[in-house]
């Protein structure tokens, strides 16, 4: 028998919305140079690479091209599947040693809710040419220990971003949020999320990235509890609850697809 991939799309309800994640649920451990290879080959976002470590499990994530320090949307890919498969039950809370810190998750109800670490930008100059990467004039730049965060004056300009990969790529150590106040009032505050210099385009749903914008719109609106839209061509939600120097972000998944790997 191979190895088994499952494919699970998180900050989902349903199939086909939200951001594929491929999770491979270790029984032994595995060399960096075959995960990476693995997530070259998935082409997804993140790829993720669970291991039993004693009271929890060894988590690491990968794009296509490089390992990352914090991933969203994969460690609740990760969470649910080990809920699926049997490896913890329903009550169990996940627990994850990952390279930034403990993780953990559970279930609330039929949504999973993550205790992530809030990271808040600094207010600081945008990069020289990063708005006209993006194309489009920015009202706010910041920085954290990840990306830039900038905020331009609407959702139809997020929604209309067009960005220039290859400039982005250049100007860029990870990746940009870009954000807005929403315009619909079910939700916060709209993102879109590139990360060209990782070999990512753009994101659909980054739960990491919500790890800044919580902190940021929970300020300037004055609220702890929020609810932001990814709004990518698939798009997904993501509730966040900004606890001092915690987040708590909640979505679905959904699993799609199951397979072994030969090699």
């Amino acid at each position: 028998m191979g190895q088994s991939i499952v494919i699970v799309d998180a900050f989902a309800e349903k199939p086909f919305t939200g951001n594929p994640a491929a999770v491979c649920l270790l029984d032994h451990p595995v060399g960096e140079e075959w995960m990476q290879l693995v997530a070259r080959e998935m082409n997804l976002s993140e790829t993720a690479f669970v291991l039993p470590d004693r009271d929890a499990f060894r988590l690491r994530w990968f794009t296509p091209t490089v390992e990352v320090e914090l991933c969203g949307h994969a460690t609740l890919a990760s969470a649910h599947l080990l809920w699926e498969s049997g490896r913890l039950r329903e009550t169990e809370k996940a627990r994850f040693q990952t390279r930034s810190g403990l993780l953990t998750a559970q279930r609330e109800g039929d949504r999973i809710v993550m205790d992530f670490p809030a990271v808040a930008a600094q207010a600081c100059p945008a990069p020289a040419g990063l708005a006209e990467a993006l194309g489009v004039p920015i009202g706010y730049a910041g920085k954290y220990v990840f990306d830039y965060l900038v905020e331009v004056e609407s959702e139809t300009a997020v929604r209309a971003l067009q960005p220039n990969f290859e400039r982005l790529a250049v100007l860029l150590p990870r990746g940009v949020i870009v954000t807005s106040r929403s315009a619909d009032p079910a939700f916060d505050f709209v993102s879109r999320f590139f990360a060209p210099a990782c070999g990512i385009q753009e994101d659909p749903v980054t739960g990491s990235a919500h790890c800044c914008l919580g902190p940021h719109w929970g300020g300037r609106l004055g609220k702890l509890d929020l609810i932001g839209h990814q709004v990518s061509a698939r798009g997904g939600i993501v509730r966040v609850q900004v606890r001092g120097d915690r987040v708590h972000l909640g979505g679905h998944a959904v699993t799609l697809m199951r397979g072994e790997l030969s090699a």
